[in-house]
């Protein structure tokens, strides 16, 4: 009796330990057909003209680089504007906007909308300097804003404006943006 017991305990044990070697060997060949897969799939690089370095994008946090190259490309679109094209100006701004501030900053470009709309008042600005914090999401341009009425310059001030930016994901977002004083004329207020 207790060979038969002892026996048919054998046989399930053997049972068991032949589904425990069959469902490694599948996951072993499971894993080197993905690995194969893993490394003879094609990389994919996004190439932009205006980049002059490859970037990668990790959720890890932002790299420097790429700050500086999304503040660049959005000062460049946020404050050089003319009135023929306020429309397109304030779209392409609010597709770099943070969910959380686009109610703000929609408000703030439809008030500048409203302001220069029929006007003959034009916006150029050339960046000078600027620098980028990736810790803080923060990045300062400074350079020359030209205001022009028609062809005629107005204006040609020296200004500093502050980006800020959430990272959420692997997304960068402008979160708000304001001007800052100058060093120049923080030096004549001492």
């Amino acid at each position: 009796m207790l060979v038969d017991i002892s026996h048919e305990r054998q046989q399930q044990l053997l049972r068991q330990r032949n589904l425990f070697a069959m469902t490694s060997a599948g996951l072993g060949i499971a894993l080197i057909i993905a690995t194969s897969l893993a490394v003879t799939r094609e990389r994919e690089i996004v190439l932009l003209p205006t980049i002059p370095r490859q970037l990668t994008v990790s959720s890890a946090g932002v790299e420097a680089d790429y700050l500086e190259l999304v503040t660049r490309d959005a000062a460049l679109v946020l404050l050089n504007r003319s009135p023929e094209g306020l429309d397109y100006w304030m779209a392409e701004i609010l597709k770099l906007a943070d969910p959380a501030s686009y109610g703000r900053l929609k408000a703030d470009l439809v008030a500048i909308v409203d302001e220069q709309r029929g006007s003959d008042v034009t916006q150029a600005f050339v960046i000078r300097s600027m620098t980028v914090d990736p810790k803080a999401l923060t990045s300062d341009v400074t350079g020359t804003l030209k205001t022009f009425v028609g062809a005629q310059v107005i204006a040609s001030d020296e200004r500093r404006f502050r980006f800020r930016w959430t990272y959420r994901g692997l997304r960068l977002a402008l979160a708000g943006f304001s001007q800052l004083p100058t060093q120049d004329s923080s030096k004549e207020a001492r």
